[in-house]
């Protein structure tokens, strides 16, 4: 018996990293999956893996930044199974790491429909089917660095993830005696491809390297954040409407640090974290001194 036994739950961009990894923890549970993305062959994939573990799950393709996309989500998932008891707004992406002025803005215009009507739409087209469905539900939103202060040089993500708090801190309100559980979970630094695949505006590559170490002291597995997913989907947070989840808690920001330091200390073996960068062009004009400098 798991503890989502008879729910079901739609996970978006969930083909890979933290989606994928808070689907399978879902499933492990006893949640009927619903799993969302761009790739149709991505999709097939990861439904062929949870079926052939005897779970229950579906693949939608949608772009979250389309509503009728999101919507269409929501209709197959109901349809399907009956009804939709967690929705995770998962689907993000991370941008270009540089100047604001030298960003092409088609990559920061993908931010926003990514990670800030994404997460509008879903959030949207969730609460609607929550609100026509005698058990209420739960939603999740993920927020990450930016979310409450400033990140000079991420300016095409970091403010994408103070909206998503502001917004969600505001449904929480909204929705507050509706039987709807809104959450949002900081699943801190993880090692996954979004970490180790970086675009970086040209002369600016050297900011970016030492992003290594720091993932070697404080990166988790997406399995990490996504037990927190779980603990949320649950009924433990029932009537608890409003709870922020984070994995990178003083403690453990102590605890990697620590760990690191004894590692070097006696000589022992540290993981192995390479990070891919990949130059783009500034598409303005740059400044002479880099900002920061």
């Amino acid at each position: 018996m798991g503890i989502l036994d008879g729910k079901t739950a739609v996970v978006t961009g969930s083909t890979r990293g933290l989606g994928l990894a808070i689907a399978q923890a879902y499933a492990r549970e006893g949640a009927a999956v619903v799993l969302c993305g761009r790739s149709q062959e991505a999709l097939q994939r990861a439904v062929l893996e949870f079926d052939q573990r005897g779970h229950r799950a579906i693949g939608s393709v949608a772009d979250v930044g389309n509503l009728a996309d999101v919507k269409r989500v929501a209709e197959q998932a109901s349809r399907t199974f009956g009804k939709i008891d967690t929705w995770v707004n998962n689907a993000g992406v991370a941008g270009v790491y540089g100047p604001t002025a030298a960003l092409d803005p088609a990559v920061v215009e993908r931010g926003i429909r990514t990670n800030i009507l994404g997460v509008y739409y879903g959030s949207s087209v969730a609460i609607q089917r929550f609100l026509a469905q005698d058990t209420g539900g739960k939603l999740i939103n993920m927020l990450g660095r930016g979310d409450r202060k400033p990140v000079p040089l991420q300016n095409a993500y970091a403010p994408t993830k103070a909206w998503v708090r502001s917004f969600t801190e505001a449904l929480a309100q909204e929705y507050r005696d509706k039987r709807i559980g809104v959450y949002l979970l900081n699943p801190g630094l993880m090692d996954t491809e979004l970490m180790r695949e970086i675009t970086v505006i040209q002369g600016f590559e050297e900011r970016v390297r030492p992003l290594a170490t720091v993932m070697r002291i404080w990166a988790n597995p997406p399995t990490t954040a996504a037990e927190k997913a779980v603990w949320l989907a649950s009924s433990a947070t029932d009537q608890k409407t409003g709870l922020k989840s984070r994995v990178l808690t003083p403690a453990s920001i102590t605890g990697g640090l620590v760990r690191y330091a004894t590692r070097r200390l006696l000589r022992r073996p540290i993981p192995e974290i390479t990070i891919a960068i990949h130059s783009v062009a500034p598409y303005g004009v740059i400044a002479d001194e880099p900002v920061g400098a």
